[in-house]
């Protein structure tokens, strides 16, 4: 897969990307990375890349003429190569999402600065506009930069194990179960006992009612999602319910044959 990003910032995106996963992408052959800088497409000796809004306000906007030419050079003039825009109003963006960029042979990603960018060159260059979250950012480098590794490691070969991005949270619309490793007993908190077990089949068992705890716990949107749920996921969640259930039941502290005491 190749990717180009185009930013003022060039050596911000490069430095990052010289460590762990997408680093080892690149030595692997998986990942062509290349920047492109929109100062180098101006005219002028201040490299000027922004300018005042018409009909005034704060801030500065993003030049159409060295930004257009920036994406034409990452692109070489090719308009099937897919342009990502980061941007606060974009769409969300998802494991889904990466998923789909994982598939791409191409692509690009422009990094928004200053109050946005010409409108003009959404409007003719850009192909998607994605955002990481309802804040602000000084620039799209860091989300560019989630976007690249989040993507990068869906690629075949890349973590290592195949599993462990199948497993992820997200995949088919759940958190990730709980992880321990050893020792088996830390500070006096032990672990589950069916991680021991070597029984397979309960482990997985646990791990997936976990998943779907957790998710109904902490991400009520996507739970609202995967419902209803399936015949195994429910039958599951029913005997967590019940074993729950019991162990919220207090038998009574006091005895029968106790006295009561008389307030008076």
């Amino acid at each position: 897969m190749r990717v180009d990003v185009v930013t003022l910032f060039p050596e911000l995106i490069l430095q990052a990307t010289s460590h762990s996963i997408v680093q080892r992408a690149q030595v692997a052959g998986s990942l062509e990375l290349d920047c492109v800088n929109p100062r180098d497409f101006t005219h002028d000796r201040h490299r000027t890349v922004d300018d005042c809004p018409f009909g005034g306000g704060a801030g500065m906007v993003m030049k159409a003429e060295p930004l257009v030419a920036a994406i034409e050079s990452a692109t070489k003039g090719d308009p099937s190569v897919p342009v990502l825009l980061t941007a606060p109003d974009g769409e969300p963006f998802t494991q889904a999402l990466a998923q789909e960029l994982a598939t791409l042979p191409r692509w690009v990603v422009v990094c928004g600065h200053y109050e946005g960018i010409d409108e003009r060159v959404r409007e003719g260059w850009i192909t998607r506009e994605v955002s990481l979250g309802d804040y602000v950012l000084t620039g799209g480098e860091l989300a560019a930069l989630v976007m690249l590794d989040a993507t990068v490691r869906l690629l075949p070969g890349v973590l290592g194990n195949e599993e462990s991005a199948q497993e992820e949270s997200f995949e088919g619309g759940v958190l990730e179960y709980p992880h321990y490793t050893r020792p088996a007993v830390f500070r006096g908190r032990g672990i589950p006992e069916v991680l021991t077990s070597g029984h397979h089949a309960n482990v997985a068992k646990w791990r997936r009612t976990q998943a779907l705890v957790r998710t109904r716990a902490r991400r009520p949107d996507l739970w609202e999602k995967l419902l209803p749920l399936g015949k195994a996921d429910q039958k599951l969640l029913d005997a967590y319910n019940a074993t729950e259930a019991q162990v919220r039941v207090e038998p009574c502290s006091a005895r029968v044959d106790e006295p009561v005491s008389n307030p008076e």
